[in-house]
């Protein structure tokens, strides 16, 4: 067995790391860029209504967008086990699945929210004029949904592939174009907040189109083909939509969480809340980047595991662990040597700004305490094991409920031990269970079964 020194030295694994991770953290830092231009642009419209509108649109459109994530993080695992077994005909055919399965749930989803919108847009509590130009949004950004899942898919499948550039250019046409048509419609044309979301629309779309183009040119470099006939039974889609169901219940617990935080810091004054949405958007910036190891995790293990090979498994762990780490520590010290540059870029009112300052020994803590969920996240996708995932996340949202509810004396503080506790057993409950698979011998054994057994 390989020690974790000679794992670390294993110069290769650094080279296939860092060859998936840097195209994805790239990848990820896209996507706060778009929502950046989005609200500068909206924020220079005439009226204040337009600023608001978008951001409420914008809030709904993600609700199904985030919910059906598992379209990506479920293929990709497929993909990476497929590639390692070095079986075309798999590979292929979790394209062809994953693409079928975005493009109905597209529709189907897209169709639902449309009587939905009144009473989600409701919620809000927006005057009438926002209220009708929020609906004018969705309506045209939800032509976009089933665009927007099949680029879920086709990041998946490039990642699981170890085809992390084509991920980032399919992220980067997807994203420029929507920059630069937001700069066109809304300043050039004067569309207003129409105009933001057909060039949101329009990115989607082009974004798909250009990825589907490249993932015909991926095929054509595979053997094997796709077995229509087998796909026309449930046995060869039960494992794939087992996979997404627990990834979208895990998903769910994660923003119910997310949520709870907000609603309860919501409660302790507008100070308050200011302020931790401004520390949030430093833990967020953080887990972009992590998460492009993470992702470099789920298609190395995977291929590791598709492949049999347990030390190329240990080895991928070592060193993006390490990498992670590293990462996570400089975050740590940035924040917090540089927490108060950080929050006054972001705002100039006093209150706000002291209430920051405030609770920022808690934002140079997460990271190194999170980064480890990121990383074992990864693994588990890899491996498709979303049903450890989805468990391991119900336990720590029950340890988030209990601290909050045992520190609720303690205002934001006890919600940030709250949270903090949360990351923690998300990290302890995962290694917990990875530890339990590992004594067993069944990362390799057993995935190798299960993925064999799917007629993949």
């Amino acid at each position: 067995m390989t020690t974790f020194l000679e794992a670390w030295r294993h110069r290769t694994t650094h080279r296939q790391v860092w060859s998936l991770a840097l195209p994805m953290i790239l990848s990820n830092l896209t996507v706060p860029l778009v929502a950046l231009v989005d609200s500068t642009v909206a924020g220079h419209l005439p009226q204040t209504q337009d600023l608001g509108a978008v951001t409420i649109g914008s809030a709904v459109y993600m609700l199904p967008l985030w919910s059906l994530g598992f379209l990506r993080m479920g293929t990709t695992g497929f993909a990476a086990q497929a590639k390692g077994a070095g079986d075309a005909s798999a590979l292929r055919t979790v394209q062809a699945q994953a693409l079928l399965l975005a493009a109905l749930l597209g529709v189907l989803v897209g169709a639902l929210m449309m009587p939905l919108l009144p009473w989600l847009v409701s919620q809000m509590h927006s005057t009438p004029l926002m209220t009708g130009q929020a609906m004018d949004y969705l309506h045209l950004r939800l032509v976009g949904l089933p665009a927007a899942l099949l680029n879920y898919a086709l990041a998946g499948w490039f990642i699981g592939a170890q085809r992390a550039r084509t991920t980032l250019a399919l992220l980067l046409v997807t994203n420029l174009v929507n920059i630069a048509l937001n700069l066109l419609f809304v300043p050039g044309f004067g569309w207003g907040v129409q105009g933001i979301a057909l060039a949101s629309v329009a990115g989607e779309w082009l974004g798909a189109l250009y990825g589907l183009w490249r993932a015909r040119q991926a095929l054509r470099g595979l053997d094997g083909h796709i077995d229509w006939p087998a796909m026309r039974g449930w046995d060869h889609w039960r494992p794939l939509l087992l996979v997404n169901r627990d990834i979208f219940l895990r998903t769910i617990a994660l923003e119910g969480v997310f949520f709870s935080f907000s609603l309860l810091g919501a409660r302790l004054g507008d100070a308050t809340v200011a302020a931790n949405a401004l520390l949030f958007n430093g833990l967020m910036l953080t887990a972009f980047g992590l998460d492009g190891v993470a992702n470099a995790v789920e298609a190395l293990c995977g291929h590791a595991i598709g492949a049999g090979d347990n030390h190329a498994l240990r080895r991928a762990l070592v060193v993006a662990g390490g990498w992670s780490f590293i990462g996570s520590v400089g975050a740590a010290i940035f924040f917090g040597a540089a927490g108060h540059v950080f929050v006054d870029l972001q705002t100039n009112l006093p209150e706000v700004r002291n209430a920051a300052y405030e609770y920022l020994p808690w934002l140079t803590v997460l990271p190194v305490v999170a980064v480890w969920s990121y990383l074992l996240d990864g693994l588990f996708i890899g491996a498709t094991r979303a049903r450890e995932m989805r468990d391991g996340m119900l336990v720590s949202v029950v340890f988030f409920a209990l601290i909050a509810w045992l520190t609720r004396g303690l205002g934001n503080q006890g919600l940030w031990i709250a949270f903090l506790v949360f990351m923690a057993t998300r990290a302890l409950s995962l290694a917990w269970i990875g530890l339990h698979i590992r004594r067993r011998r069944a990362w390799v054994i057993e995935s190798t079964v299960q993925s064999s057994g799917s007629a993949y």
